[in-house]
């Protein structure tokens, strides 16, 4: 159901942030709602969130010497908070939760979906080595049962989401900087949001969207430059199932004031880098072709002199 994945999608999120802020009880359960809110609106599946959320982290101890004893290799402290986070996740579903309703290949697979979307290159295949070991330890339950099959929309009838986004620059003392963002999964990357999504900006462009977006995230007044490129990504939408979100960027240049991050679930940073230094940071790897295409053109207009 493409609701629980997202519902799982907000947990692992919340869990992650619970891991590496060390919140209370109180804070998380906040943390929950607030992520609720901001990724999946609307959606009725809250109690079902709190419960995997409260369920995991009450059986941390017994979820993390299960992890243990899967990749002995692998201390708790080696293993990247992402893909921890996603094991405690899928191990407590696996090992704790109904299985007539959690059936233990959809703990599994689920998981590895997770740790391929939020993990690094190898994220995928270590859940899946891990939770693996511990599938055929309890005897590989449900291993002969046939699931079915679900519906899949075609990808050209999904309903498609307009986003706009922008590698955002400022010249400051002889030098380049943008500005970027930091998500809570420990990556940095572009400024973006939707565009068009009320009534009242339902007939602004792509370009007016993104300058408006920018403002709302950053706080910083950009003057759209030119138009970097385009990608698209299939995303779950509680109410309306799949769709696929088309994000447009740009090189927009801005004034170098100070970035005031919206306060709202997801990113935890925003701040400048020198052009220089950009391209050593953490970024997905659908964004570096955008970021590096902005570096280039960056790096051929001519030096401001101090």
């Amino acid at each position: 159901m493409a609701n629980r994945h997202l519902s799982r999608s907000v947990v692992l999120q919340t869990l992650f942030e619970w891991d590496i802020r060390n919140l209370s009880a109180d804070a998380v359960r906040n943390c929950l709602k607030r992520n609720a809110a901001e990724f999946a609106p609307g959606a009725a599946d809250l109690p079902f969130m709190e419960d995997l959320l409260v369920g995991a982290i009450s059986r941390r101890n017994d979820l993390d010497m299960v992890i243990e004893k899967a990749a002995p290799e692998w201390p708790l402290a080696r293993i990247a908070p992402v893909d921890r986070n996603v094991l405690r996740l899928g191990l407590y579903e696996l090992l704790f939760s109904d299985r007539e309703k959690v059936p233990a290949k959809v703990a599994i697979n689920e998981a590895i979906e997770l740790a391929k979307s939020f993990g690094g290159d190898h994220s995928g295949r270590f859940v899946n080595g891990v939770l693996g070991a511990v599938y055929k330890e309890l005897g590989e339950p449900g291993k002969d049962e046939v699931g079915k099959k679900k519906k899949d929309v075609p990808y050209a009838e999904m309903p498609v989401q307009r986003l706009g986004g922008a590698v955002v620059y400022a010249r400051q003392g002889g030098d380049i900087y943008l500005a970027l963002v930091h998500d809570i999964f420990g990556h940095w990357t572009l400024s973006k949001g939707k565009i068009g999504d009320n009534p009242e900006i339902a007939n602004e462009t792509t370009e007016e969207g993104t300058v408006r977006e920018i403002k709302e995230e950053l706080g910083l007044d950009i003057k759209i430059i030119e138009k970097l490129g385009e990608n698209e990504y299939v995303a779950s939408d509680p109410a309306t199932g799949k769709k696929r979100k088309h994000v447009a960027y740009f090189l927009a240049e801005s004034p170098f004031a100070e970035v005031k991050l919206e306060q709202k679930g997801g990113l935890d940073d925003a701040r400048w880098f020198r052009l220089q230094d950009a391209l050593e940071l953490n970024f997905y790897e659908d964004m570096l072709p955008i970021i590096q295409k902005a570096v280039e053109r960056l790096s051929m207009q001519p030096k401001v002199k101090k």
